[in-house]
């Protein structure tokens, strides 16, 4: 009775949703953007024209020849971003997380990383156009349980399909195990955290054991050029991280656990990027001696310890920067992923600077993903993900005119622009009649 009652509540939700998301298709084509202040990122802020072309960036300069057919822009008085990158959320993955059938992030079982986040991401969540609206082009979407909870894949957000939306790049995930409590509401003691952490590691090295036994019987087969007796699919997947020819996203945030963390990657020469790192203020140098790159965040938060400075979240970007660490920011979000930009500007405030903030949101983290030659900055070549306004981003009055993701305008309407347009402009209610 209990799954009917999900089923009919998903499909209402779902009926609500397709009605609410009626809005406008992208428009594809050729467009010229002039008169635009141009932030690059790479190479300077400029003054000029962008000319976008078969998806990507044509051409940058001044005084561009339209093509025919193609669309022109003014952008005089506006300024030009790439488009903006989060390195961590869950969109697409979940509509109502207090109703289990609309959520696909929490696969069940401890070793799953066979479990690509891609093949469950809903194209038309109701989010997406509410956070591209916002600037945000391109996410990590990921899966958030299980020690090896599934792999992360990088999309742009707009697409009909999954494959389409697909930015280039996936990654195993791993919770690295945590001498930290889930949240104010967890009631165990030190002893029985303690022995969930022996647990855990016992399990990565039980995985880790496996790892090599299976490198092993895989190599020999592909020398014999025959096909594996025993195809494990969780330990196939994690092989390229064995290897040392793939990534593994690593989330840990305590201090501790961050230099432990340190020496297992240090030890199995894992290829890591270092998620969350909420703690990382702490041992910022030690991060940057071992050169693994750092998505950070949430940065709207509270700190980790009672004891913490308010504002050391806020810095913690900063100090890691400062160190020598490669930074980029991610929201932790699903339905608030469009503050992205807003997470950057209190780290741009308190300590970072608009320049690196705005690095940690676009260049940073396409080096990160090693996806830099197709994202991140204002040069030709790149795929026209782009961001049109009037003013700073990072400022909540900064108003975004266009957005062009893989080179097609997408509208710029959401269900929060649409129930404003409703009641704006609302007839007045119906009469009741006696």
């Amino acid at each position: 009775m209990k799954r009917n009652i999900y089923f009919v509540f998903a499909l209402l939700l779902s009926m609500g949703s397709i009605s609410g998301q009626m809005v406008s298709k992208g428009e594809g084509g050729t467009f010229v953007l002039k008169n635009a202040t141009l932030y690059t990122i790479t190479n300077g802020i400029k003054t000029g024209d962008i000319l976008v072309e078969n998806q990507k960036i044509k051409a940058i300069g001044t005084n561009l020849a339209l093509p025919s057919g193609a669309k022109s822009i003014d952008c005089t008085g506006k300024r030009i971003y790439p488009g903006f990158i989060d390195g961590g959320t869950t969109l697409g993955l979940a509509e109502v997380s207090s109703v289990s059938v609309t959520v696909d992030h929490n696969e069940i079982g401890d070793v799953i990383p066979q479990m690509k986040a891609l093949t469950a991401v809903n194209p038309n969540a109701s989010a997406i156009p509410v956070t591209r609206t916002n600037g945000v082009t391109t996410v990590i979407t990921h899966p958030t349980t299980g020690r090896f909870a599934g792999t992360a894949a990088l999309i742009n957000l707009h697409g009909y399909t999954p494959d389409q939306m697909y930015g280039g790049f996936s990654a195993v995930r791993m919770l690295f195990p945590s001498t930290g409590r889930f949240g104010r509401w967890d009631r165990r003691t030190d002893e029985v955290i303690k022995a969930d952490k022996e647990k855990a590691f016992d399990l990565i090295n039980e995985v880790w054991k496996d790892l090599t036994l299976y490198h092993r019987i895989d190599s020999v087969a592909t020398l014999r050029k025959t096909k594996l007796s025993n195809y494990r699919p969780d330990l196939h997947t994690l092989l390229p991280v064995f290897r040392g020819t793939a990534p593994l996203l690593i989330e840990v945030n305590k201090r501790e656990d961050i230099q432990e963390a340190l020496g297992w990657v240090k030890k199995y020469k894992v290829k890591a990027i270092f998620t969350g790192v909420k703690e990382g203020w702490r041992v910022a140098d030690e991060i940057a001696k071992e050169k693994i790159p750092c998505i950070v965040g949430p940065i709207l938060d509270n700190p980790g310890r009672d004891y913490d400075a308010y504002d050391i979240v806020y810095k913690n970007p900063s100090i890691l920067s400062k160190a020598g660490v490669l930074v980029a920011i991610r929201t932790s979000q699903n339905e608030n992923v469009r503050n992205l930009p807003f997470n950057a500007g209190f780290a741009a405030a308190y300590g970072m600077g608009t320049e690196e903030a705005l690095k940690a949101i676009t260049i940073n983290p396409a080096k990160i993903f090693g996806m830099e030659t197709s994202y991140g900055s204002l040069e030709v070549g790149k795929w026209a993900n782009l961001v049109i306004c009037d003013g700073d981003p990072f400022e909540m009055k900064t108003k975004i005119s266009h957005v062009f993701i893989k080179g097609w305008s997408v509208p710029m309407e959401n269900r929060h622009t649409q129930l404003y347009d409703e009641f704006l402009t609302r007839s007045p209610g119906l009469e009741v009649k006696d």
